[in-house]
């Protein structure tokens, strides 16, 4: 009688099943800074990455791990996320050199070997928290004075909006894509750091502004203020200070069409201006 217990049994492979894959190790270097106004330092970190992992998972790791590869305990790397799918724009940074969303930055595409190195730094054209880390109010501030909004009269409802064709609906949902991430900002060689409040109104508003101005301007509503936000980009900051390096539209992670959106706002400001001369409004 066979004992089943002791037999021994070779396990059944299915025909064409892909070897598991391994982990590997990667090597981040980054960028550290503990507060406003205080000097920077590098520091690097060694973390095993699955496959299918971004940076944000590997930045995870680091902070329940924060020990340097000189084995050297530090703290924790501080950046912003929010919504971990290209949605929020909180993760901007700038990797290998290239500004993007580190959320949709994968490990496997941008470092697929073993001892491969990853640089992760903060943006340059805003002030730095910490770290990773970047204060971009400078942005909200630009589309606040813009009036970057629809007016509505009350909260109560007013009934079916004006209709609108598809093809300037598709167009215009192209540009409510943009989640004010700053990749243009940072892009920008017309965008220039300013850390203080004082020299916003004069300094360039950028292509994310200029491009949320013709949003709002094409929507039926929206353009009850398109004099307004016409008066603000005619003037200093505005779009005149656009050098059309057309960096903006190259790094833009949802591809809105930045140089044509800034384009439109060209010709608009200039009617905007010849209207105003010859009406004197």
């Amino acid at each position: 009688m066979t004992n089943l217990s002791e037999e021994k049994t070779t396990p059944m492979i299915a025909p064409n099943t892909p070897e598991p894959a391994k982990s590997r190790t990667v090597r981040f270097r980054i960028k550290r800074t503990d507060g406003p106004g205080k000097n920077s330092r590098w520091e690097s970190f060694d973390v095993p990455v699955e496959p299918g992992a971004n940076v944000i998972s590997c930045l995870q790791y680091i902070a329940a791990n924060p020990v340097t590869i000189e084995g050297k305990k530090t703290t924790p790397v501080v950046w912003d996320s929010g919504c971990l799918e290209e949605v929020c724009g909180a993760c901007s940074m700038v990797i290998n050199g290239r500004v993007r969303q580190s959320c949709s930055c994968l490990i496997d595409q941008y470092a697929p070997n073993d001892g491969d190195v990853i640089t992760l730094e903060p943006m340059t054209k805003f002030p730095v928290i910490r770290d990773l880390w970047v204060d971009r109010e400078r942005l909200f501030y630009h589309l606040r004075k813009i009036q970057a909004w629809v007016p509505i009269d009350g909260t109560y409802s007013r009934g079916p909006g004006p209709r609108e064709d598809p093809e300037h609906q598709q167009m215009r949902y192209k540009l409510s894509t943009c989640m004010s991430c700053g990749c243009c900002l940072e892009a920008c060689p017309q965008y220039t750091l300013e850390e203080h409040e004082e020299k916003w109104d004069e300094a360039f508003v950028g292509a994310a502004v200029l491009s949320q101005a013709r949003y709002f301007n094409e929507h039926e509503t929206g353009k009850r203020l398109k004099s307004l936000r016409l008066d603000v980009l005619s003037g200093p900051g505005g779009v005149n200070d656009c050098g059309n390096a057309q960096n903006c539209v190259k790094v833009c992670p949802k591809e809105i069409p930045l140089t044509e959106s800034i384009a439109a706002i060209g010709r608009s400001t200039t009617l905007h201006s010849i209207t105003k001369f010859f009406t004197g409004k």
